[in-house]
């Protein structure tokens, strides 16, 4: 007979994962407890690889065996019915009664948790006929009421359509109706608003909130960004490398951090009331000894972000420099508008306009923020600069040529010059190349180097500029991290000596902890290199600790443009504020011997 406190919903004891594969073991969950209790919501963060995902598939029996094994302590779930089971010893046939009907799972990329063949109502119909037992014309109206209650518009159409017929942001509110189907005691949200616009991230995380109000469910939610933990979570636990190195309530951590892991999580991200020359990375705190053991460093925390904030005659003195330089960009009344319906005769009835309109300058040497919701337009627009789509009518002028006239063999000699980093840099890399092969590629094509043997030179020292080594020439791409793939990618662009480089989204997907070590390196590259930047982003946190100048996107237009700051600080259209209003503020402020700094 299992005991729990009339409160607690879940008790997890010294839980143990180990994958074994090609006769070597990775312990990924080492001896982790906690517990959560009834109608609250607990937040997991911690870098890619700390063990919080697989911690919380373990609770689901979704960890695959072999290779994983889960093993050790217990995992003791109050049941509906107030009965107490340990879901540790659960066979399979039991564990799929738990699963959705007790406890239920939002996955963090919602097109491959849908079924892409199946219609989306249908399929969270399906979950509430299995569980529930009743008809389909009932779980229908279920699934429709449930459409309603987490606002995707048209409910009864959106029941019809396919998951490629959705937005991201309403695939994942579809999971959240399936998630909530059969009224869960648990949810399990596995970063659920990752790579998300900060409106439909806020939308996703109110829905949360309700779920907790009306219906008293728990949630456990990961993610490695503690702004948006602290504004839905009441407790945290901080992972790193598999184990819990703090937990707490929310005020504890974000007011008096005792690991210096918590600490540069929290360091890491940019502050949203001061603007800084770098940001602080996770080193700056502590480093891991080759045997595991973690020595914290003498910095403190408040001498790391003093030392690095911008004043404001250091802000100034910058921009004044900029703008007396020429324009190296200038976009003039640009319209790139894509067909979605002929007549049977193949002409064009209606256009989606996704630039519709846009008059734009950019200097030498100035970083672009360039912001707005999914569908807003902005990287059509970076991708009309570079001509990988083309423009309906309008002109870009580079260095005062006109580029959209140009024939792909005049404006081939410019392609050097211009350059962009993608969001994913996985499918930026050829899988069957060495990444030495990929960034010597781009150097043949544009004649840099007299030989094979100087090419090799320059790569090997383009990758030591980018933070990696020169034995990593001969690896590839899937012997990477995320973090490390996005530097060889970086490396590439820079291999062709570019002047103009635009940056799509190119930190989005990445733990925190890297993202601030690829934004500081992306401004280092750009002093070394003086480079100007377009730098596309949903976050505005981010865009503003890029940017000089930030200019805000709304269906295909430029709704406001200026200085980064003021823009940030004092919007002046309506779609701007809402942008502004939706970025997680989080409920405390991180102390500063007296001074604070909002996360």
């Amino acid at each position: 007979m299992f005991s729990l406190s009339d409160d607690t919903l879940l008790e997890v004891n010294n839980l143990n994962v180990i994958f074994h594969q090609s006769g070597s073991f990775h312990h990924a969950v080492k001896d982790v407890s906690f517990s959560i209790q009834k109608g609250e919501i607990l937040g997991i963060v911690g870098e890619s690889g700390s063990g919080k995902t697989v911690t919380c598939l373990s609770i689901m029996h979704l960890v695959a065996s072999p290779p994983g094994k889960v093993s050790g302590g217990k995992m003791l779930f109050r049941k509906k019915d107030n009965s107490i089971i340990d879901l540790n010893v659960l066979p399979p046939e039991e564990i799929r009664k738990i699963r959705g009907n007790e406890i239920a799972m939002i996955f963090q990329e919602p097109m491959t948790s849908l079924n892409p063949v199946m219609k989306c109502g249908e399929q969270v119909a399906e979950a509430i006929v299995l569980h529930k037992k009743i008809s389909f014309q009932e779980a229908k109206k279920q699934t429709i009421q449930l459409f309603e209650k987490v606002n995707l518009p048209h409910p009864e159409q959106t029941f019809e359509k396919y998951p490629h017929q959705l937005s991201g942001g309403q695939k994942q509110r579809v999971m959240i109706a399936m998630a909530m189907s059969c009224q869960p005691s648990l949810i399990i949200a596995d970063e659920p608003t990752t790579a998300l616009d900060v409106t439909i991230q806020k939308g996703i995380l109110e829905e949360l909130k309700k779920l907790k109000e009306e219906f008293n469910t728990s949630v456990i939610f990961i993610s490695h960004d503690l702004s948006v933990i602290s504004e839905i979570a009441d407790r945290v636990l901080v992972m790193l490398n598999g184990s819990i190195v703090e937990q707490g309530k929310i005020e504890d951590i974000f007011y008096h951090p005792q690991h210096p892991y918590t600490k540069g999580l929290l360091a890491c991200r940019p502050p949203l009331d001061k603007r800084l020359k770098v940001l602080p990375v996770i080193s700056d705190f502590m480093e891991i000894t080759d045997s595991g053991d973690i020595i914290e460093k003498p910095h403190s925390f408040d001498a790391i972000i003093k030392q690095a904030i911008v004043s404001e005659k250091e802000r100034t003195e910058h921009l004044e420099t900029i703008y007396k330089r020429d324009k190296l960009l200038e976009i003039k009344n640009l319209h790139t508008w894509f067909p979605i319906n002929k007549s049977i005769f193949g002409k064009t009835q209606e256009w989606f306009k996704a630039v519709n309109g846009i008059n734009l300058d950019i200097y030498e040497g100035e970083t672009l923020g360039l912001v707005g919701e999914s569908g807003c337009g902005k990287t059509t627009l970076g991708r009309t600069i570079l001509k990988l789509v083309e423009a309906k009518e309008g002109q870009i002028l580079y260095k005062k040529e006109e580029i959209l006239r140009l024939k792909e063999k005049d404006f081939r000699s410019l392609r050097k010059d211009i350059q962009i980093i993608f969001q994913d840099p996985y499918s930026s890399l050829n899988p069957r190349i060495s990444i030495g092969e990929a960034i010597m590629e781009p150097m043949e094509v544009f004649g840099i180097g007299k030989n094979k043997a100087q090419r090799k030179e320059l790569a090997m020292e383009l990758l030591k500029k980018v933070g990696l080594k020169e034995s990593h020439f001969y690896r590839f791409p899937h012997e990477f991290s995320g973090g490390q793939r996005q530097r060889i990618c970086i490396a590439r662009t820079l291999s062709v000596q570019p002047k103009f480089v635009i940056c799509d989204e190119s930190v989005s997907a990445l733990d925190v902890s890297v993202q601030a070590q690829i934004l500081n390196l992306l401004n280092q590259l750009k002093q070394e290199f003086q480079l100007t930047y377009i730098f596309i982003s949903h976050d505005l946190s981010v865009v503003r600790f890029m940017s000089d100048r930030i200019a805000v996107m709304n269906k295909g237009q430029i709704e406001e443009i200026g200085d980064a700051d003021q823009i940030y600080f004092n919007p002046q259209k309506e779609y701007t504020k809402k942008l502004i209003q939706s970025i997680p503020k989080g409920r405390v402020k991180l102390k500063l011997n007296g001074d604070s700094i909002q996360l």
